[in-house]
């Protein structure tokens, strides 16, 4: 039963201390996950990550979910996710009774500002960790980098999923973008072509 009120407090702390949305928290999952001893490795951190992202819903929630049935099952993933949505919801109460102005005072204002650029270096701190990870098989380790396990086909699949991200096709006079949840689904049967077959 002690883990459940783990789950809930160390979730709740993630949900309260970010700003900027779920990847933005992905710092402080990882750094908890692997204190707590809850996941053995960054990889299976990658991957908890990648389904999180690939599922339907908020990423938090997702991924709060997952680790929570990972460690204590269903119960598990009801006491991480209530600990991850909970500190939302008492934000957004607080404000709705102190009203919209406060957000618009100059103090929350500059804070706010200030809080921006940080945000931005969790997000890139993030993507540029899970990049390594994918083209060279090794962690992110400044004071150790690795080229020499570099996998061109995950430079292949990343390649193709930017150019189609900015990609217009046109069909019946209509200019349209490829949408997520397709390009996801591209994206999986490369992997399966490129680390099965080829």
């Amino acid at each position: 039963m002690l883990i459940l009120v783990e789950l809930f407090i160390a979730f709740f702390l993630i949900g309260l201390f970010t700003f900027g949305g779920g990847y933005a928290m992905i710092p402080m999952i990882q750094e908890t996950v692997l204190e707590k001893g809850w996941m053995e490795s960054i990889d299976q951190i990658y991957e908890f990550i990648g389904i999180a992202e690939a599922t339907p819903g908020p990423f938090a929630v997702n991924i709060a979910t997952f680790i929570g049935y990972q460690q204590f099952g269903i119960l598990g993933s009801a006491f991480a996710t209530l600990g991850v949505i909970t500190p939302s919801f008492i934000i957004i109460l607080i404000i709705a009774w102190l009203g919209d102005k406060f957000l618009k005072t100059p103090l929350m204002q500059n804070a706010l500002k200030g809080i921006r650029p940080i945000v931005i270096g969790l997000i890139l701190s993030v993507a540029v960790g899970i990049l390594y990870k994918n083209l060279f098989m090794v962690e992110l380790d400044f004071s150790n980098l690795y080229f020499n396990l570099f996998d061109y086909k995950a430079l292949i699949i990343i390649a193709i999923a930017f150019i189609l991200c900015f990609a217009k096709i046109k069909i019946k006079g209509k200019v349209i973008k490829i949408n997520p949840i397709v390009l996801i689904l591209i994206c999986g049967v490369m992997g399966l072509i490129l680390y099965t077959i080829l």
